[in-house]
């Protein structure tokens, strides 16, 4: 991919959170790049740095977190090539992207808004940073925005507190403010945890229709492969820190090759089974105990001792263009059925 093609370069990002027993590898030189107006998933369980690379794209890591290698290079249209990992935080560029090239969707909207202010006044403060303008036509805008994004009533909820109104309420509101400045890319960190099944979908409904009309590009956070489904075009799935298989999303669901990515998809359920839903053996190793080699290897059902066992991790490989993955067996892995589980598109 070349930068011409890209909005989003990361390369190599490394990220360490410092502890008593020395630095934890949170994220260990991760690359992707994201396309203009498009839908890049990052999956994986709790704890293999998902999240951790979103907010490294903002700088938004604090201490004991800290970046420590690799690049970030957003190519915006409004302000050209930005190295974002060499910005200063006295950088005007870096408040820039915060919130106005780059925006970010919290997975807990109740930790995004402050309980004491109105959200009308959130709301208008997120357009005001960002684009010049006057209260009046904040407001007016403000409004525009909460309708677009569903709520029924946007003028009384203007003089609404966080408190007063549901959690897919206060989603959208999360939601219009991220959307105020009009990002070039919008980063939704695990946008629809904890709401029902009818709020989850209009909320991903409301972020696609943005991406399409808009031609925003969209870094969807998630655990969820029926959200990737239906939203992704292109998926990174990641595990302690590294990227272990990308690629389209059709290729991903319908052929995935790394054993995380298979377990993953296995424990969906479906309509072509019955009886208990498959698992993946075991947790997420802590940070402090990263196996060796693959790690993976201690929850994977093709793991070979003395090959999967030692050494380095493996690195992604080419499977066909634009489909990686990384595995020490990847050709003597059985073919995937694809009847086994078909998410719902």
């Amino acid at each position: 991919m070349t930068d011409g093609e890209t909005l989003l370069s990361v390369e190599d990002l490394r990220v360490h959170f410092a502890a008593e027993n020395g630095d934890l590898p949170a994220v260990a030189g991760v690359s992707f790049g994201i396309r203009p107006g498009s839908v890049l998933a990052l999956v994986g369980e709790s704890g293999c740095g998902k999240s951790v690379t979103g907010y490294s794209i903002l700088r938004l890591i604090q201490p004991p977190g800290r970046i420590v290698g690799g690049r970030i290079v957003l190519h915006s249209r409004r302000l050209g090539p930005v190295d974002i990992t060499g910005l200063s935080d006295a950088d005007d560029r870096l408040y820039r992207v915060r919130g106005g090239l780059v925006s970010l969707v919290f997975q807990e909207p109740m930790s995004a808004l402050s309980p004491v202010h109105r959200l009308g006044d959130q709301v208008t403060e997120a357009i005001r940073l960002h684009q010049t303008t006057t209260p009046t036509e904040a407001r007016r805008r403000g409004i525009d925005l909460l309708r677009r994004v569903g709520v029924p009533a946007p003028d009384r909820l203007f003089e609404q507190y966080p408190h007063e109104v549901s959690g897919g309420m206060r989603q959208r509101v999360v939601i219009a403010m991220a959307l105020g400045g009009n990002p070039e890319l919008l980063i939704a960190d695990e946008p629809t945890t904890a709401l029902d099944v009818t709020t989850q979908a209009q909320i991903l409904g409301l972020i696609k229709a943005h991406q399409r009309d808009a031609g925003c590009a969209v870094l969807l956070i998630t655990h969820d492969f029926g959200v990737v489904a239906q939203m992704a075009d292109e998926v990174a799935v990641m595990y302690l820190g590294r990227i272990v298989e990308q690629g389209r999303v059709d290729d991903i669901l319908r052929h995935p090759r790394h054993p995380y990515t298979q377990g993953l998809l296995h424990s969906l359920p479906s309509l072509n089974r019955s009886g208990r839903l498959a698992a993946i053996p075991g947790v997420v190793p802590s940070l402090a105990a990263i196996p060796p080699g693959c790690a993976f290897h201690p929850r994977c059902p093709h793991a070979q001792p003395g090959r999967c066992d030692g050494g380095k991790p493996p690195p992604l490989g080419r499977l066909e263009p634009g489909h990686e993955a990384a595995c020490h067996r990847l050709e003597e892995i059985p073919a995937w059925n694809p009847a086994a589980v078909e998410p719902a598109r």
